[in-house]
């Protein structure tokens, strides 16, 4: 399969780390609902940045969707090796869960730098067809993934 023949058929995901508690089962169940349809149209590959929140739930999603649809793969695409530093235990330990049941994974950077955020999503958009956001403001850094 050429890279254009896998873009084609490759999606990617974008949002906000936060999802207020009010709305968090409305966007879980709309985000499996899209992207089951997303593999009805013929997508196998979806890729995340691996930063909590959306990021998360998404990552999760695919690897439950895996289940039912065994010929879909998750792909991370992590800004740096260093990305959990900062996070709780509990943060941490969902990571390494998906992180090792992920088909593939990606580091953009080895440490983290100024830009690693960016090329991480610069990565992921410019490898996909078709993006699955949650987007919820005009701004910031999710607000210029999508554009």
């Amino acid at each position: 399969m050429t890279k254009d023949e896998q873009m084609q058929k490759t999606c990617c995901f974008t949002g906000h780390r936060r999802i207020p508690a009010d709305e968090y089962e409305t966007v879980k169940l709309r985000l499996r609902e899209t992207v089951i349809r997303a593999i009805s149209n013929g997508y196998r590959y979806f890729g995340t940045g691996g930063s909590w929140g959306f990021d998360m739930l998404a990552a999760q999603t695919v690897l439950e969707l895996k289940q039912l649809y065994p010929n879909i793969y998750l792909i991370l695409v992590l800004p740096c090796k260093t990305q959990t530093k900062y996070w709780s235990d509990d943060n941490k330990k969902e990571y390494n869960r998906i992180l090792q049941s992920a088909d593939k994974v990606v580091w953009t950077s080895e440490e983290y730098t100024r830009d690693c955020m960016f090329k991480r999503n610069r990565h992921l958009v410019d490898n996909s067809s078709l993006c699955i956001c949650y987007l919820t403001k005009n701004t910031g850094d999710t607000a210029y993934t999508v554009r």
